[in-house]
């Protein structure tokens, strides 16, 4: 059974729509406190990635507020999409590239990334941040990231692991299932939003799963590179 926010009739995918919504306004505030700033050393290593194969124009899907979009647009020349299923989130980062002068650089489109709205073999590369796991079926997610990609295009995924490692993994656990809702619910008023984060972080098929998943919706070349003792991981494929 997916894994939802709310315990509600309603499709996964209205109520993390409805969950972004709620906590835009905090999201980056707690994103980084919560995170001790660790996610933005991750988006550094998707960047250099993206970078060493001269990917110019780039979709990010599940953008969120556009972090992931403003770390790329340091690499020269490159064209960015922000898109997710969250206005709210969306509106925040909005004003977040009004402010860093990047809106000749960066464009968001609000929209529903397992139905999006792009000609087959647009994008060089496409880029998800913590957001497969959003997704309500991810294999017609996965199967839209390929369809908008070129011949030769690759899927750059950065996502939450559970470590296995003994004492990271306990260590991890109470921290992303105690700590994280119950901080994250002060600030936010919505602990449901941040235990959802602990609870899809744990359903994810992380590791060889995901590559497997990849593979079944024709992505070539799958590789994973984990980072901070298993705590996320980088995904990487090629549309054949």
């Amino acid at each position: 059974m997916a894994v939802k926010p709310y315990d509600k009739n309603s499709s996964k995918k209205q109520q993390v729509e409805e969950m972004f919504d709620g906590i835009s306004k905090k999201y980056d505030f707690l994103n980084h406190f919560l995170s001790v700033g660790i996610d933005k050393r991750w988006r550094k290593k998707v960047r250099k990635m993206i970078a060493e194969k001269k990917h110019k124009n780039i979709l990010d899907v599940a953008t969120g507020t556009g972090d992931l979009c403003v770390e790329l647009s340091k690499i020269d020349g490159t064209k960015l999409t922000g898109f997710d299923l969250s206005r709210g989130m969306l509106d925040i980062g909005e004003e977040k590239i009004k402010r860093k002068g990047l809106t000749d650089r960066i464009t968001f489109i609000h929209g529903d990334g397992e139905n999006m709205p792009f000609e087959d073999n647009t994008f060089d590369a496409v880029t998800v941040a913590f957001g497969v796991r959003n997704f309500e079926n991810l294999e017609q997610g996965l199967s839209e990231c390929y369809r908008v990609l070129k011949q030769g295009g690759e899927l750059v995924v950065l996502e939450f692991s559970n470590p296995e490692k003994f004492p990271i993994k306990q260590l991890f656990n109470f921290y992303s299932g105690k700590v994280m809702p119950t901080v994250g619910g002060m600030f936010s008023k919505d602990k449901s939003a941040y235990k959802y984060l602990h609870d899809s972080s744990r359903a994810f098929p992380n590791g060889k799963a995901f590559t497997d998943i990849l593979e079944k919706v024709d992505f070539v070349n799958p590789t994973i590179k984990p980072l901070s003792m298993g705590i996320a991981s980088i995904y990487r494929a090629t549309k054949k």
